[in-house]
């Protein structure tokens, strides 16, 4: 298995090396397979690659978050039971299934954010526009 990091793979101020800030990774077509929208409780099953990259990165004492617009609607009231949306608990008992741990959840980028795995992501290189 590949245990580079985007970070690994040039130089700047995104370095894994002190152990500072976290790595994003995306649930639902990264994760966890996504065959469209079943409802909060429905995740799919896991990714074998990103599962085994995840549980490496732990190993090795990185900080990695769950980083999903599913938490977008999290605590608001569902129209149809008129009780709050729990977004978080899922995901959490998904991830002390398959990765032997729960992990934080969020939807909220911070300058901690060092890496973000996502299949919808485009790399942009740091102030120029230009595509990676």
């Amino acid at each position: 298995m590949d245990r580079r990091h985007i970070s690994d793979l040039h130089d700047g101020e995104n370095t894994m090396s002190n152990n500072s800030g976290w790595i994003g990774v995306d649930l639902d077509g990264t994760l966890a397979r996504y065959d469209g929208w079943k409802g909060v409780d429905h995740i799919g099953e896991p990714i074998t690659p990103m599962t085994v990259r995840v549980k490496e990165w732990l190993e090795d004492g990185k900080t990695v978050k769950i980083f999903t617009a599913r938490v977008a609607g999290h605590g608001m009231v569902d129209l149809s039971t008129g009780k709050p949306v729990d977004a978080i608990t899922p995901i959490k008992q998904w991830c002390k299934k398959h990765i032997g741990q729960e992990l934080e959840v969020t939807n909220v980028k911070d300058f901690g954010l060092i890496e973000l795995w996502d299949d919808r992501a485009v790399r942009v290189e740091m102030n120029t526009g230009r595509v990676i």
